[in-house]
């Protein structure tokens, strides 16, 4: 048996913030086939595996949506390529019967999944990636720059400036444009915080984020169309959004420990 491989390509646009992504789906619809006649494909194997799994013609025919004729003309198809019986039907007095899979049907469903395994997963694996971004920690005479958001997710709740990685930008560059382009102020880097990558950390999708300690450069503090800014003292830290609370908390609790050493 043979692998034939139908690729489509959808491409489907998604909002962040200001960045628009375009997300590549590969739809690959394995065919197996016979001296080049096609024997099964999903639906087939579909209708082989609720075979198996009700033990009737009938209902998996119906769970499909399809006549029972239709099912069975499906399965004589099958069976004329293949040689061989792949489903036995047993009458059973006033019941519908029973329909199970014969070694050989349960050979080509085996087949065809193990096929379709092995073709989807490093698909899947290459293509679903973490996204990436940067948010900065301004802090001066112990109050921290935020910005509230205008915007889902988390809209109106405050959150540290940052966002995503432009393609060919260094993690350095972004940092400083997204507090440009949401606070107004120019920065510079102090040094990198850390790295925050918890899955369930942005329910837009999994992202990880480089956190900068930043100082003032200079500026004048502005809104942005996705951000109001603003000060806000450390002492009066509202409920904020992502994982930033954390972040603040983690840059504290470094900051107390520093001082106490010194």
């Amino acid at each position: 048996m043979k692998r034939v491989y139908q690729l489509l390509v959808r491409l489907s646009f998604e909002e962040f913030d200001e960045v628009i992504r375009i997300e590549l789906e590969f739809d690959f619809r394995p065919v197996l086939k016979i001296d080049g006649k096609s024997v099964m494909g999903t639906g087939r194997a579909e209708l082989l595996r609720k075979i198996k799994e009700t033990g009737s013609l009938s209902l998996a025919a119906k769970s499909m949506g399809m006549s029972y004729r239709h099912a069975w003309g499906v399965i004589q198809h099958m069976e004329d390529i293949v040689g061989e019986k792949l489903v036995e039907s047993r009458r059973g007095g006033r019941s519908f019967g029973e329909s199970v899979l014969t070694e050989a049907g349960e050979h080509l469903l085996q087949e065809f999944y193990s096929r379709l395994s092995s073709m989807k997963d490093p698909h899947e694996r290459n293509l679903k990636k973490p996204g990436l971004t940067t948010d900065g920690i301004l802090v001066v005479d112990d109050r921290i720059c935020l910005v509230r958001r205008k915007h889902a997710p988390f809209e109106g709740m405050y959150a540290l400036p940052g966002g995503f990685v432009e393609y060919g930008e260094r993690l350095e560059e972004c940092i400083i444009r997204e507090f440009k382009e949401e606070t107004g102020l120019d920065v510079k880097i102090r040094n990198l915080f850390g790295v925050y990558s918890d899955p369930d950390r942005d329910p837009r999708g999994h992202t990880v984020s480089a956190v900068y300690v930043l100082s003032l450069k200079g500026g004048k503090l502005s809104d942005s169309d996705e951000t109001f800014a603003e000060w806000v003292s450390l002492s009066k830290l509202p409920k904020l959004a992502f994982d930033h609370g954390k972040i603040v908390s983690d840059y504290l609790s470094q900051s107390r420990a520093r001082r106490s050493r010194s």
